[in-house]
């Protein structure tokens, strides 16, 4: 499909951001809503379809459960956000209020190595304010009875604030309402980032269609394709697209509750979709990196690895009839799994918003609301989000994660 290309309307903006998924959606929204910054935004987008996009091919849940407190508090706002959306985006009764359908993450341990880490993980989930619940196998299999339990050793849940949420809904209404308060969308593409004569900044960027535009700072939130926009500016992101896939199906004999989002020992997941209907993701045991435009299906996958996963932990999954099924692209931070957020040392108004490794939609309100205080502020101002910062890269300081699906 070939898609228009269509200039900006000035030849100079304060900020111009790279991608207009869901980061750049949250980063452009949050600017608009600050009091405090009065710039132009340009938002440049290579396909306003998102077709493609990861934030088209997510989950569309939220966990709590994640074994460092700052990626706990950063759901929890997103949480708050989104229970509260329209207080946050000023009272405008056209937007919806929403909900969050808590039906929980579920854990699965088979060996008491991943049972001990379990457990250190839902310490800091207590101490953070959430309300996560460890489980033995039987009573795993009093709430649940539909599991296959013999191999468990643990299980771990939070019924507050996890689950399924409309992100769909959120994403328009950034776009829709950051529009009308002057952020402009283009339908274009960078095709090269200038440095200025002293090489210590960002001075422009080159679109496709040819124009040359002024920038005072540049966010980079092109998603998978992160590393080949930080590679115009000569510098470099360990973020590469990493192929997931997606199943929905109906189950002859639906489950008589909602299901978990249940993450198995195996690494596939499946959760409640409604309506009989459940979704499912996984991956190849062989997870390279793959080309930008690669969303071709295995449908190996699913024959071999999905399905009877499915079938041996929820037995009633033996008679299942698949619905659609997708192939989409974790941005992923090959360095920690984790975020890279903020500027790049040796070139500071390079913004960086990329690597959430698949749990990107779920922080896009802490992470547009961060960006956007860097921006207007030079500093946090909310949630100290500092340790995100892309020097750990080259100093070698990992954020341990140990909650990564």
């Amino acid at each position: 499909m070939t898609l228009k290309t269509n200039a900006p309307e000035q030849t100079s903006y304060d900020v111009i951001i790279v991608g207009g998924a869901i980061m750049g959606a949250s980063a452009a929204w949050f600017l608009s809503d600050n009091k405090d910054f009065d710039g132009r935004v340009l938002v440049v987008e290579r396909d306003p379809s998102y077709e493609k996009c990861s934030t088209a091919h997510t989950n569309s849940c939220m966990r709590q459960q994640f074994s460092t407190e700052l990626n706990v508090r950063i759901s929890q706002f997103a949480a708050d956000f989104v229970k509260n959306i329209r207080h946050y985006m000023g009272g405008d009764e056209r937007i919806p209020e929403l909900s969050i359908r808590t039906f929980g993450y579920m854990y699965l341990a088979d060996n008491e190595g991943f049972a001990d880490v379990l457990r250190a993980n839902q310490k800091v989930q207590l101490a953070a304010g959430a309300a996560t619940q460890l489980m033995t196998a039987s009573e795993i299999a009093a709430a649940y009875p539909f599991y296959n339990v013999d191999d468990v050793v643990l299980g771990s849940i939070n019924l507050v604030d996890e689950g399924y949420w409309d992100g769909g809904a959120v994403f328009d209404w950034w776009r829709r309402q950051s529009r009308e308060r002057g952020i402009e969308y283009v339908q274009n593409e960078v095709v090269a980032i200038n440095r200025n004569t002293a090489g210590d900044r960002v001075e422009s960027v080159t679109l496709k269609s040819g124009e040359v535009i002024a920038c005072g700072q540049l966010i980079n939130a092109s998603g998978p394709r992160a590393a080949a926009t930080a590679r115009m500016a000569g510098i470099d992101v360990p973020v590469e697209p990493r192929k997931r896939y997606s199943w929905v199906f109906k189950a002859d004999k639906p489950l008589d509750r909602d299901l978990p989002l249940t993450i198995d020992p195996s690494g596939v997941h499946v959760r409640e979709n409604g309506g009989g209907t459940y979704q499912c993701g996984g991956h190849s045991d062989v997870d390279p990196a793959v080309d930008y435009d690669d969303y071709t299906m295995d449908f190996s996958i699913w024959e071999n690895h999905v399905w009877p996963v499915l079938a041996t932990r929820i037995p009633q999954f033996e008679a299942i009839k698949v619905q659609s099924e997708w192939a989409g692209h974790y941005a992923y931070n090959t360095f920690d799994h984790n975020a890279i957020l903020g500027p790049h040392m040796e070139l500071p108004n390079f913004m960086f918003l990329n690597g959430f490794s698949g749990h990107g939609l779920q922080q896009s309100p802490a992470m547009g609301r961060g960006i956007s205080e860097l921006v207007t502020y030079g500093e946090f101002r909310t949630l100290d989000l500092s340790s995100f910062a892309y020097d750990r890269i080259p100093a070698n300081r990992p954020i341990i994660e140990k909650a990564v699906i």
